[in-house]
């Protein structure tokens, strides 16, 4: 039998949890994590010097010196690891704010990409890094931020910060859960660690039965785990004439006969793919036009060199003005399009009658395809998809995707729908179709976390917080 869920109101002192062993436990782990530091110190100084990366927020993640709490409405913290997990929460939080609009909310974030798109997506509300887990960093975080409720967005297993929180009867829950099998494997291995880990949240509210049957098999109890699916698929839109994506097309300089192939959050070297099948369709077919968008930040200036050295037309986006301007200030039409900024993939999408969807020729695990097929764009991606089973197969059954076997299958599928414009739509309505029936799971993750915030703070001592089983 699971172990049920803590008590909120005997948590600090059980002396099983959080004694000698816990301390142990700490000492350990700080050690490990200031090993692995000192190893990768040679990586993590060039990346600072050359990159420009982990310049940032070291008061926050080395100390857990973040904003200090300073009233008494209610406040959760969210964690989101980077861009993606940030973006999540534009759906989510809106709602939560309709039904509670006193509410606080702090965003935390790993990456310095995350971070940027957070400050610049949620102005009102409060921005900082995540502390990095060592003991006393996330004793400092949440001692002054003070949650009623800490949410981690899809999985982020931190130790000690997952034990703080416990030991502080914070209240600990996983949205949008996301479990892998690659992970689920590598989880497995120290499965006694993150069984007791898992049985500390209060709610895991997983994408799907599968991510949520993974959960369960690592030592998550059956009334914590809930199935909500992914709100990713509340996020999507489907209207091609939407104001974001239409600005994007006369900054551009799309035209309607031309047909757009986007290769977006791409890894190295996809990007050299996808331009070698442009080279070679572009004197067949000279109204496609070819945009490219890496998935990290650091990565812009390394896909611009690669599309120069191939003597091929280059316009950046960041050179562009934020708002239309005459035609002569718009990208070249014969140009490779760059895409070297934040937050802007989600409405570029809607530009593709092709779409490319990274990671997926690499070990990344793949991105995210939904945002595409919700546009009716064909969709395409490589045989490495584990991150995203359950949308490939939802895409799959439909017969609304291609898997592009390795980089040079790349111009022959291309090619096969450059000529077949009818497949090329038939394909992307197969894909939208598939889509829309998902929605749904914002509401669902929402009134979770209301049912759980409300919980933790009024139930009476001695009384254990209890959320539904999925049915």
């Amino acid at each position: 039998m699971p172990r049920r869920r803590p008590c909120l109101s005997g948590l600090a002192t059980n002396p099983t949890r959080h004694g000698g062993r816990a301390i142990l436990f700490s000492l350990l782990t700080n050690t490990i994590y200031l090993l692995l530091i000192a190893a990768a110190s040679p990586i993590i100084a060039y990346r600072m010097i050359v990159q420009g990366k982990y310049r940032q927020g070291w008061s926050h993640k080395f100390l857990g010196l973040l904003p200090v709490r300073q009233s008494e409405e209610k406040t959760i913290w969210f964690h989101a690891v980077s861009v993606g997990e940030v973006l999540l929460l534009q759906s989510i939080l809106p709602k939560l704010h309709e039904q509670h609009d006193d509410l606080k909310i702090v965003i935390s974030t790993t990456t310095h990409t995350g971070q940027a798109v957070a400050k610049e997506k949620y102005p009102d509300c409060t921005i900082c890094y995540c502390p990095l887990d060592f003991s006393w960093a996330v004793k400092n975080g949440l001692s002054r931020v003070k949650p009623d409720l800490l949410v981690l967005v899809e999985l982020e297993l931190w130790p000690n910060l997952i034990r703080e929180a416990d030991r502080k009867r914070i209240p600990l829950a996983i949205i949008n859960g996301r479990l892998s099998e690659r992970s689920f494997r590598g989880y497995q291995k120290i499965r006694p660690v993150i069984s007791s880990l898992l049985q500390t949240f209060y709610l895991i509210s997983a994408q799907s039965e599968s991510y949520a049957d993974r959960f369960r098999k690592l030592g998550a109890g059956w009334a914590q785990v809930n199935v909500t699916g992914s709100v990713k698929f509340d996020q999507v839109t489907t209207d091609r004439q939407n104001s974001q994506t239409e600005n994007l097309r006369l900054l551009l300089g799309v035209k309607e006969h031309e047909t757009v192939l986007i290769a977006g959050s791409t890894q190295a070297p996809e990007e050299d793919y996808a331009l070698q099948a442009y080279e070679s369709l572009k004197p067949t077919f000279p109204h496609l036009r070819l945009i490219l968008v890496p998935r990290h930040k650091e990565r812009f200036e390394e896909v611009a060199r690669l599309i120069t050295r191939k003597n091929l037309p280059l316009t950046r986006r960041s050179s562009l003005p934020e708002s239309p301007q005459p035609v002569s200030s718009s990208a070249d039409e014969s140009s490779v399009i760059l895409l070297d900024t934040l937050g802007e993939l989600g409405a570029c999408w809607g530009l593709a009658e092709i779409a490319y969807v990274g990671g997926s020729l690499t070990n990344r695990g793949g991105q995210n395809m939904i945002e595409p097929a919700a546009y009716g764009a064909a969709i395409t991606f490589g045989p490495n998809t584990g991150n995203f089973r359950d949308a490939v197969l939802l895409l799959k059954d439909a017969n609304a995707a291609t898997v592009i076997s390795d980089g040079q299958q790349m111009a022959p599928v291309f090619q096969r729908f450059l000529e077949s414009p009818d497949l090329t739509r038939e394909m992307g309505q197969r894909a939208r179709q598939a889509v829309l029936p998902q929605q749904g799971a914002t509401q669902r993750t929402v009134d979770s976390l209301l049912s759980l915030l409300t919980q933790s703070t009024e139930s009476p001592k001695n009384t254990v917080i209890t959320t539904n089983r999925a049915a």
